[in-house]
């Protein structure tokens, strides 16, 4: 589920954490956040060496989320006895393009890997752990969610079942990969035990699919836009995981495809006035989140030759007009507007992360905070009561399995 956006993860409480060191090559250290469940590892990882140090990364507003579902509602959307609007010529052409799987030997590291991260030094190999983390966390919950979904619904309609399984190999694979790289930074996510420690955000079937279809749509446009970027500009490819994110973002593509089609097999989710409401909500909450996060981040972006700001617009605009093709309503993002109350929010978020970094008690961190996130939500309403664009469909062409380039 791509992104280290994930970004499509929305709310939880902030937890508390303690930073947890590894010692590299360097003799410098490199800081990792953790949850204070797991404060144990740090004294491992603190002894330095090789040896992996297992973590698991803070909660806040703007991490990825674990999710879990009502299973029996989706048992009842794709059961083929009830639900009428089902294609499932559609879905077992989609299963053929899945089993094919395109990527199965894609994933192969050389030893350019870990060359390369011991070329990267001082606060730029802090933010590549940061994004490797983040991704990798964003890829294994939508491992665990599609693979349930696989599960739950073998009996109830076995192609779209096999479709998870799929969809969940393929998350697994790239979590995988992303866990392998952050042992080139002498670190590891210990995967099992964040299996069990996460928090799970409920979610309706519905807003599974809103909030994944655009997950994965976003994750194919940030995975081309910088893999095109590097390709022209070669003397930015600090780390060689880019030169996989052509084929890796077919991954997000297909699985957004496959989105696509399950939300087409419940125009109820598409064709009324709550649907529109719905459509923006989502699309701005994902919006939001990767800008925030990516405006925290900018020394990653600008290591690899990208403006933060202009890398991000870009992946919203494509991802937008990407979306109108489904959703029955969108943001107006390419209206000026949209962008000044983008930069605004990361002027309030900068000043709430400051008052996190003083010295005041939580009592007095917690009243500064109050007039910063009435502010933000002010920005947040007044943004999503921008007049929206009227778009999607429910009356598609006969499907076609296709890349979007």
């Amino acid at each position: 589920m791509a992104t280290e956006m994930a970004l499509v993860k929305p709310i939880s409480k902030f937890g508390t954490s303690s930073p947890i060191f590894s010692n590299s090559r360097y003799g410098k250290f490199t800081t990792v956040r953790m949850s204070s469940t797991s404060q144990s590892t740090a004294k491992a990882a603190a002894k330095g060496g090789k040896k992996a140090a297992k973590t698991a990364i803070k909660e806040t507003l703007l991490t990825p989320r674990f999710y879990t579902t009502d299973f029996d509602e989706m048992e009842a959307l794709f059961n083929t006895e009830i639900n009428k609007n089902l294609n499932q010529s559609e879905f077992e052409a989609l299963l053929q393009e899945f089993k094919t799987d395109y990527n199965q030997t894609h994933f192969v590291r050389n030893k350019e890997f870990k060359e390369a991260a011991d070329k990267i030094d001082g606060p730029l190999r802090q933010i590549f752990v940061e994004f490797l983390e983040r991704s990798c966390t964003a890829e294994f919950s939508g491992f665990l969610l599609y693979k349930e979904l696989g599960r739950r619904l073998k009996k109830t309609n076995p192609v779209v079942a096999e479709i998870f399984s799929l969809m969940s190999r393929d998350e697994a694979r790239h979590a995988g990969f992303l866990n392998k790289g952050l042992s080139d930074f002498n670190l590891a996510l210990d995967l099992g035990f964040l299996t069990k420690a996460r928090k799970y955000t409920f979610f309706k079937p519905k807003f599974i699919f809103y909030a994944t279809y655009l997950s994965e749509k976003i994750g194919y446009w940030r995975y081309i836009t910088i893999y095109r970027h590097l390709k022209e500009n070669p003397e930015y490819q600090c780390y060689p995981i880019f030169k996989y994110f052509e084929n890796w973002c077919q991954d997000e593509n297909r699985h957004g495809d496959f989105f696509s089609a399950l939300l087409k097999a419940q125009p109820q989710f598409l064709n009324d006035w709550k649907a529109k409401l719905w459509s923006r909500f989502f699309c701005l909450s994902v919006y939001v989140t990767m800008y925030l996060n990516d405006c925290q981040r900018t020394a990653f972006y600008e290591g690899i030759g990208l403006d933060t700001k202009e890398f991000d617009m870009h992946v919203i605009i494509e991802t937008n007009r990407t979306t109108a093709r489904i959703f029955p309503a969108v943001l107006d993002v390419e209206n000026p507007e949209f962008k000044r109350r983008l930069d605004k929010m990361v002027e309030i978020n900068e000043q709430l992360l400051a008052v996190g970094e003083t010295s005041d008690i939580p009592l007095v961190k917690n009243l500064k905070r109050i007039p910063l996130i009435a502010a933000l939500a002010s920005e947040l309403l007044a943004t999503y009561l921008m007049p929206p664009i009227e778009s999607g469909s429910v009356d598609f062409a006969e499907f076609e399995p296709q890349l979007v380039y």
